[in-house]
């Protein structure tokens, strides 16, 4: 490879995407649930080339036939777990259940979900501050998952979170970013967090648009596992955060409100009949 030809590649990769100190290739983060098998599952984060998947903690250990055969497939992707508390409603039982995956899974990450209303699944902002204080200072690494609230977000941040996931809208209705404008102001009003679009995913270009936005990750989940073929939408996710996110490294164009040419007519030849 040429000096020339190194030097272009590097400009062209996305960087790595950062969580609490460790990096990562992919941009990606998939959960495990709605695949209509646990091969199409393994497949399709294969597929994916998300180094993240979520998954739902068990009370039990997979062990003690726990799930198993699923617990055997998901070792042998060799990705990094992230733990999630999907269904709770209380403080108390998202701290029992995050100590439980610590012990179970071996990992301080934890995704905290904090359901407030049943039909929306709409976080409660109160308790998820409440549970987040508790977590982070019994050393929990907290990925919160919110609303696009930006003073709920920033006051994740003041308590010590480094990952803050906003929703793009309600989760598994795949109606993609209900609301850009609050997204955007999150990201610029928080430059150093690293962001994550967490919900509402539903097609590729939703995530090419959060990646545009200048979001670091983006978490899906029914998207893939209930798309007609789960696999290659999996891999069209892929390609969507490499393009969304190389997009927004290389700064879009400004819009205007007038009509510009594209080539200009300065200088050109003009030809006439003698």
């Amino acid at each position: 490879m040429t000096a020339q030809a190194h030097t272009i590649q590097t400009k062209t990769t996305p960087d790595k995407l950062t969580i609490y100190g460790e990096q990562f290739d992919s941009r990606l983060l998939i959960g495990t649930a709605l695949y209509p098998s646990i091969d199409i599952m393994s497949k399709s984060i294969v597929a994916s080339g998300s180094e993240i998947v979520t998954l739902s903690l068990r009370r039990q250990s997979p062990e003690k036939n726990g799930g198993d055969v699923f617990w055997q497939q998901i070792q042998k992707l060799g990705v990094r777990l992230l733990p999630n508390t999907a269904g709770c409603h209380s403080v108390k039982e998202v701290v029992n259940l995050a100590k439980m995956s610590r012990e179970l899974f071996q990992t301080d990450w934890v995704k905290l979900e904090l359901v407030g209303d049943e039909y929306s699944l709409q976080p409660d902002p109160v308790e998820l501050l409440q549970a987040t204080d508790i977590l982070l200072k019994d050393g929990f690494k907290v990925l919160p998952y919110c609303t696009d609230d930006l003073v709920v977000c920033r006051r994740l941040v003041d308590l010590g979170c480094e990952v803050v996931m906003p929703w793009g809208s309600p989760i598994g209705t795949g109606q993609g970013l209900l609301n850009p404008f609050a997204l955007e102001a999150i990201r610029h009003r928080l430059p150093d967090t690293t962001l994550i679009v967490d919900a509402g995913i539903g097609s590729p270009s939703d995530a090419v648009q959060a990646f545009e936005l200048g979001y670091d990750g983006v978490l899906l989940n029914s998207a893939v596992a209930q798309a007609v073929q789960p696999e290659q939408m999996a891999q069209a996710f892929k390609y969507a955060a490499l393009s969304g996110r190389m997009g927004y490294l290389a700064g879009k164009m400004p819009k205007k409100q007038v009509a510009q040419p594209s080539t200009p007519t300065l200088g050109m030849p003009f030809w006439h009949n003698s």
